[in-house]
């Protein structure tokens, strides 16, 4: 299903209990960069979000580049605002983003954000997380925390 800004939001047939997370245009940043990206509740408060990463994520160490995992980590923040709150992530805006590196991510093996929300306001949703990898995400890649603004109403 194609939401009113555009995100494919559905039911991953291959992947019980996910959802797809993309756009229908592919032409755009996210299908271009990311490639496929699913996501799924984990709690009331959680979700995560998980992307592929391949050779055309990696640097020249042949881990996952830096730049990818910020791109996880933002779209995330959307991702989690629209399956957690059921808010408009097409019309939102990142106002801040802080991230801490604290190990590399591998090619070839799910890298996933799991969001929580801390707090929503009127206008702001305030989020935090961690980026991981493996079985009972043992690799921790990345933490992080974010504040989006909501569209405004128009």
């Amino acid at each position: 299903m194609v939401d009113q800004r555009g995100f494919i939001y559905e039911p991953d047939p291959e992947n019980p209990g996910w959802h797809r997370w993309e756009l229908a245009d592919d032409t755009r940043f996210n299908a271009q960069t990311m490639g496929r990206m699913l996501v799924r509740p984990e709690s009331d408060r959680t979700c995560r979000v998980r992307m592929f990463p391949e050779r055309k994520h990696s640097n020249l160490l042949d881990i996952v580049h830096g730049a990818v995992t910020l791109a996880l980590v933002d779209i995330a923040l959307f991702a989690a605002m629209r399956t957690l709150l059921n808010g408009n992530a097409g019309g939102s805006v990142t106002l801040e983003l802080s991230s801490q590196f604290i190990g590399a991510g591998a090619l070839g093996k799910p890298l996933d954000a799991v969001v929580e929300v801390m707090r929503e306001t009127k206008r702001l949703v305030f989020m935090r997380g961690t980026v991981v990898q493996g079985e009972g995400d043992e690799h921790l890649v990345a933490t992080f925390s974010g504040i989006v603004r909501k569209p405004s109403v128009k």
